[in-house]
């Protein structure tokens, strides 16, 4: 048996066998969900890229789970400063004893980073930028000392390119509609997106899983088959859906988006191979290939998994 036919067979297997672990939303995911109406609220007041403040929660607030974000509320990174009198914590950065700014809320982080950049002489010049320029708001950042790593607008950049996070930049645009539909079905799409953002994973469609979904539902209101949506997402039949599943449009690549050359993934606590294929949208056989593992192949805490 060749290799190919052998990936075939085995994951073949693994989905008769329905030992394919279930998509878990990762954190990355989960942080874009829950913030995302307060970047583009935020846009829509202070004309900053919606892009541009997700991208950087994610990264400042380490996906939300940073000891800033939990224990300060803080997704910037943002410290005491000269004009700061709210309460704060200390917390080793360029010197042991910084001192960032602690919020009561999460909305009060994001709303003081927005003033933050509008009060702040040195990032005047980005609001003369288009709203969709990201990569000119991202070099701008750097440029004006938002971060010292030499790398951080290739990071921001990366960041919303691998996410999709440009399509919040003109919130109207990037819906996914697969045909053409009777008033009534027009409806029911129109509900089941107002639910739903379509993300672009490695060029291929996918939207997160939400209360009420089942393979179904998505089936009927986004015109794939239920066949293909389990073909997609290489699932079993009867598999059921859970809130947060990562749930594909069309098929997955057979290797990472160009930006991961060289990037391995290094695995979580309770992360499945399946978890890292959806996570990235490559196909669990080409995961395989790729990192040339055995089958019986399971995943440990720290181990670097090559995507491209």
């Amino acid at each position: 048996m060749n290799m190919r036919r052998f990936f075939a067979f085995f994951v073949s297997l693994t989905l008769v066998l329905g030992i394919c672990a279930q998509s878990k939303q990762s954190v990355q995911w989960r942080y874009i969900e829950n913030y995302k109406d307060m970047a583009i609220d935020q846009m829509r007041r202070y004309h900053i890229p919606a892009s541009i403040t997700l991208a950087q929660g994610l990264i400042e607030s380490g996906s939300g789970q940073g000891r800033l974000a939990r224990q300060a509320h803080n997704h910037f990174g943002i410290k005491v400063g000269g004009t700061w009198k709210g309460p704060y914590i200390v917390m080793a950065d360029d010197r042991p004893d910084d001192r960032f700014r602690k919020y009561r809320t999460d909305d009060e982080s994001y709303e003081d980073h927005s003033r933050f950049l509008v009060n702040g002489q040195r990032y005047r010049s980005l609001f003369n930028l288009k709203i969709t320029d990201y990569k000119g708001w991202a070099y701008g950042l750097k440029r004006a000392g938002y971060a010292t790593n030499p790398r951080y607008a290739e990071m921001l950049i990366g960041v919303i390119e691998r996410y999709n996070l440009q399509q919040f930049d003109s919130y109207n645009r990037g819906r996914y509609h697969a045909r053409a539909k009777t008033p009534e079905e027009t409806r029911a799409e129109n509900s089941f997106f107002a639910q739903h953002i379509v993300y672009k994973v490695n060029k291929s469609y996918m939207v997160i899983a939400a209360s009420g979904d089942s393979w179904e539902r998505i089936a009927r209101e986004t015109g794939v088959s239920v066949r293909k949506l389990l073909r997609y997402n290489e699932r079993p039949r009867g598999s059921s859906l859970q809130i947060g599943d990562i749930v594909y449009l069309e098929k997955k690549r057979s290797k990472g988006d160009k930006s991961l050359k060289g990037v391995p993934h290094t695995v979580q606590p309770g992360e499945s191979l399946y978890d890292i294929a959806q996570h990235y949208g490559i196909r669990l056989a080409a995961l395989y290939k790729l990192n040339a593992l055995p089958a019986d192949y399971t995943p440990q805490v720290g181990d670097l998994i090559w995507l491209r």
